[in-house]
């Protein structure tokens, strides 16, 4: 972590890592999912329908290819991999996350501690929401293991949330107890409260069971301001360049009103296109927890395109 921040409530921890897990998982019914793309821009747009959808399990399938989703189911089994949650912040976290909010008194429990910290105080959380951009957003570009590609990106969503964050009515007592009933109902119904649970039922069943979850963080969110579905509805996905089994696409789209504009390498397996950083750390994570990804080429400057082969999106 960078330098000494304000500790959060559960509650405020759950509104800020649901966020970029609400934007990576959820779960509804929807059409079968496809591995793959057939082409460099659909292999973006395909992964925000499945978000859109509320699709968990179906992100898993389309973002990887059959084999390595295979390994990857047989991973969570043995604890050595939680790919995709590893794609969100505090995924290690979520397990005691979950059974805080499934306790048998979660609601009062929560309500009493948001009440003694955060109830009436706008100015401190606004300033803390602030602060916690600020910090983030530096470490992103100075520290971690993230490809170029994925600096760029989660520094501009994380500016997007601080200032979401700060002007949200995140002191507002009547809406965290009506955001606290929700959370605790979805979180009870996961039957998820260990990392033992997640091997035991697995990658598949685990996303299933955590996208019910995570769809009424969506809910939650909006009620704050931030409508996910917007942003994923306005998506846009371009192609810059296109050599061989490699591409760039560009990617779009406003987050809480702030536009977000990057670039994200795609390459081609077996025929079927996939963001690199996700079978990057998708591999990686079948090493264990601690490996870390191997470093990767940067992409061309945002709005720069490298001049190569270019082909119709």
């Amino acid at each position: 972590m960078i330098g000494r921040m304000p500790r959060p409530s559960t509650v405020v921890r759950t509104g800020f890592a649901a966020l970029a897990c609400a934007l990576l998982l959820a779960c509804q019914r929807t059409p079968p999912a496809v591995p793959g793309s057939d082409r460099p821009t659909q292999a973006v747009l395909q992964l925000a329908e499945r978000l859109r959808a509320n699709d968990a399990a179906g992100f898993a399938t389309v973002a990887v290819p059959p084999a390595l989703h295979a390994r990857l189911e047989t991973a969570w089994r043995t604890g050595r991999s939680r790919w995709p949650l590893d794609e969100i912040p505090l995924e290690d976290r979520l397990p005691a996350m979950l059974a805080a909010l499934s306790a048998d008194d979660a609601r009062n429990r929560l309500q009493q501690t948001f009440d003694r910290q955060f109830a009436n105080s706008g100015a401190e959380l606004r300033s803390a929401a602030t602060s916690l951009g600020v910090f983030g957003v530096q470490y992103i570009r100075n520290e971690g293991d993230y490809s170029d590609a994925e600096r760029d990106h989660y520094a501009q969503t994380v500016a997007a949330v601080s200032h979401w964050a700060a002007g949200a009515p995140l002191a507002d007592a009547k809406r965290a107890r009506g955001a606290i009933a929700l959370l605790a109902t979805a979180a009870r119904r996961t039957g998820i409260a260990s990392p033992e649970d997640l091997a035991n039922l697995g990658m598949d069943a685990s996303l299933k069971r955590l996208g019910a979850f995570l769809g009424t963080t969506k809910q939650v969110l909006a009620m704050y301001g931030l409508d996910l579905d917007e942003t994923l509805d306005n998506l846009d996905a371009t192609l810059v360049q296109q050599t061989g089994d490699a591409a760039t696409v560009r990617v779009r789209y406003a987050l809480a009103g702030e536009p977000v504009d990057t670039l994200l390498r795609v390459r081609r397996v077996d025929g079927r296109w996939y963001l690199e950083d996700y079978l990057r750390n998708a591999e990686t994570s079948l090493e264990g927890p601690g490996a870390r990804p191997p470093a990767v080429p940067a992409v061309a400057s945002r709005g720069r395109p490298a001049s190569a082969g270019a082909a119709s999106p």
